[in-house]
């Protein structure tokens, strides 16, 4: 029995999500599908974080074992010939028969994408959160402090959910201007793991406050209100990427991917 790594980047318009479900196209569906295709059997993949609908990713990681003695090299290039033009698999890996995707992540990145300018940009429509209105970045980056470290984001948790607990460590989060995208604001946010719409929850409030409708003190008194209903709406999903995955070096792994192009 082997267990393998699969890094997966995927646009997930067309989506309804990761995990897999009795109707509509998920991804982990259409791997699954396609690695049963591949391999002759079927496989379950266990990943890192379940994205919502309309989600993307540039790094989600699964793993999912497998009796096959297809190499790596093979399986690379089989996935990404046969998985549709939105879903790609990045790299390959055959680890530790310990190792899981989830239970080992150590740091998780999710950047979410704000458009802010009057008129909407339809090349950015499913990547991005148009905000036509003026938007002041320096009140929105002053309610960053709040939210960095070990804290209780019950106010942030996705409406309905039944939690053990809503205590998440956040190890960094930043706002900026995205490199060479006129308009694009980028919330970044780094932390050890992250509730179901937490993010999006998040960036739902940090735009009031950059609207003027809420200051800096009204995000912090949201957040110490351990309160869902006194939060503001969420973001919408298209504008959120996973963008990678960090493990314990311990985890080392064979691998394949593509040489890198001269």
């Amino acid at each position: 029995m082997r267990n393998i790594k699969l890094v997966i980047a995927y646009d997930g318009t067309n989506y309804l999500g990761w995990q897999r479900q009795k109707q509509g196209p998920t991804i982990q569906g259409v791997l699954e599908d396609t690695l049963r295709q591949i391999l002759g059997h079927r496989v379950k993949l266990r990943a890192a974080g379940r994205t919502d609908a309309g989600v993307h990713a540039l790094g989600q990681v699964a793993h999912f074992h497998t009796t096959s003695k297809r190499d790596l090299e093979t399986l690379f290039r089989a996935l990404n010939a046969l998985l549709p033009r939105d879903i790609a698999i990045l790299r390959v890996e055959e680890m530790d028969f310990r190792f899981h995707a989830q239970h080992h992540a150590l740091r998780k990145t999710y950047f979410y994408q704000i458009y802010n300018h009057p008129i909407r940009n339809p090349v950015l429509r499913l990547y991005s959160w148009w905000v036509p209105e003026p938007l002041d970045l320096e009140a929105m980056r002053a309610c960053l402090p709040f939210i960095v470290g070990e804290k209780d984001f019950a106010s942030f948790r996705k409406s309905g959910t039944d939690l053990k607990s809503t205590v998440r460590t956040v190890y960094e989060a930043t706002f900026k201007r995205a490199v060479g995208m006129a308009h694009v604001l980028r919330f970044e946010i780094t932390g050890r793991g992250f509730m179901r719409y937490m993010v999006r929850n998040l960036v739902g409030a940090l735009v009031e406050v950059g609207r003027g409708r809420l200051t800096p003190e009204d995000f912090r008194a949201i957040l110490e209100a351990r309160d869902r209903s006194v939060a503001p709406p969420p973001a919408p999903p298209q504008g959120l990427f996973l963008r990678e995955i960090i493990y314990d070096k311990k985890w080392k792994a064979r691998d394949y991917a593509p040489k890198r192009c001269k």
